[in-house]
């Protein structure tokens, strides 16, 4: 595996070739990118916020080593007085962003980046694939999240991610939108996130007699003991699972559940329940997994089928039916004078701009304003805030556990209807009227001079 020691080179080849031309034009005055997502993929209706500290960190400690430097000079396309600039570059800007954790909806600056041109160029890339890669995660899994109706829901995609990273990168964001841990381990220990796990069939199949393996299970983790029961007949390993459960009894100690992986999982949850409760052991606990994401589980809960926990993998861990999204990283400003982009389909906000947000007297989200940055509306939120100025963090980032305290406080005041997992409604956004007038201003100005 190849480690990332120095991600400065981590970009497309065009933000080199640009910032080259930009030195050489004597471009360099301070720029100001938004980024922003155009369009909701299908039945998203919201965003979690996420990705900002792994941002924030590199910006920080921007660096073009020598040996990148060498392997661009390799390439013979880039000037030598280009390449000595490059040196010495560091990130040097102002990062507005909204705080991980925090709703956000299309169209709207999740984060502004002001920085001299060049500079603010070359950390695109790196910009646009953390914060789409962990907010379409935290996404995904906070609809999961909600449609469990209250029930904890684990995440068991790792080995299924898109590598390394993003294995490491979706435990975070999953927990950050409100799942109760991971399998993991790793990221356990990096983000102290709850580390949770059961059996594999493998290790059942292993023994001649599942009631073997069961009972070795058992005695290796008598407090932490969940039997996966589908390796071979899912009733007839709940019965066996009973076997065991009254052995651990006899013993003092108490099984915590099973978990079935396979199957028709909504028939065989209810046959299990049943099973348990007629032997007398209403406490055994029933974890479904397999295959599941947020539209299975509001399937169960509709249907009240009584499954204690889930575990989710695959589908939450690529974001199956939402896989990337329309994000954007638009210049709107460059040297004080705001610009636009007018391609079809693909219009851009200029200027540099603040997201108010309203609420009524509950709590409750009512709407958000696109707003230019120094526009404010009474007893509105401002969003947008500076995170980092000068190339430093302006003060310690909210613990990963601040930020899921965040996100579960705002997600429960956003209205049911554009939280539904089918067909939701969208939550209104409105460009203020000083937008409004600087975006018909410049657009004038372009199409007079184009």
């Amino acid at each position: 595996m190849h480690r990332i020691d120095n991600p400065a080179l981590l970009t497309d080849l065009y933000q080199l070739t640009m910032a080259q031309a930009y030195f050489h034009s004597g471009q360099r005055a301070p720029a100001t990118f938004s980024l922003f997502i155009r369009s909701y993929p299908s039945n998203r209706s919201y965003f979690v916020a996420a990705g900002m500290s792994d941002v924030l960190d590199f910006l920080e400690q921007f660096k073009i080593d020598s040996e990148a430097i060498d392997y661009l000079s390799s390439r013979r396309i880039f000037a030598d007085d280009f390449l000595d600039f490059l040196k010495e570059v560091r990130f040097t800007g102002e990062v507005r962003a909204i705080p991980e954790g925090r709703l956000f909806f299309k169209d709207e600056p999740v984060l502004e980046v002001t920085a001299p041109i060049i500079e603010a160029q070359i950390v695109e890339t790196f910009i646009i694939n953390q914060i789409n890669l962990q907010s379409l995660i935290a996404t995904k899994a906070s609809r999961c999240v909600h449609a469990a109706a209250a029930r904890a829901v684990v995440g068991f995609s790792l080995r299924r991610t898109h590598g390394v990273d993003a294995g490491m990168k979706v435990a975070r964001s999953s927990y950050l939108a409100g799942f109760a841990g991971t399998s993991n381990a790793l990221a356990g220990q990096r983000y102290g996130i709850p580390v949770v796990g059961t059996m594999a069939h493998s290790f059942v199949s292993s023994f001649e007699h599942e009631r073997d393996a069961f009972r070795a299970f058992v005695t290796s983790f008598p407090n932490h003991s969940i039997l996966l029961i589908d390796t071979y007949d899912t009733v007839s390993g709940a019965r066996t699972a009973v076997d065991i459960a009254r052995e651990m009894t006899a013993r003092g100690q108490q099984l915590q559940g099973v978990r079935i992986d396979s199957g028709d999982l909504a028939k065989l949850a209810l046959e299990v329940r049943n099973v348990f409760d007629e032997a007398g052991l209403p406490e055994a606990k029933i974890v479904g997994s397999g295959g599941l994401d947020e539209y299975d589980l509001k399937t169960f809960s509709d249907a009240q089928i009584p499954y204690d926990s889930y575990g989710v993998g695959t589908k939450m861990g690529v974001s199956a039916d939402a896989p990337w999204s329309d994000i954007a990283y638009k210049l709107v400003e460059y040297n004080h004078r705001p610009v636009l982009k007018l391609s079809t389909g693909k219009v851009s906000l200029p200027g540099r701009k603040q997201v108010l947000r309203l609420s009524d007297d509950h709590g409750y989200l009512i709407k958000d304003i696109i707003a230019l940055q120094d526009e404010q509306v009474t007893g509105a939120e401002p969003l947008l805030k500076i995170v980092m100025a000068k190339g430093k963090f302006v003060a310690p980032l909210p613990s990963l556990e601040e930020s899921r305290l965040t996100f579960l406080s705002e997600f429960v005041n956003l209205r049911e209807p554009i939280k539904s997992i089918l067909n939701p409604e969208h939550y209104p956004v409105e460009q203020s009227a000083g937008l409004q007038k600087l975006h018909l201003k410049v657009e004038e100005q372009i199409r007079r001079t184009h």
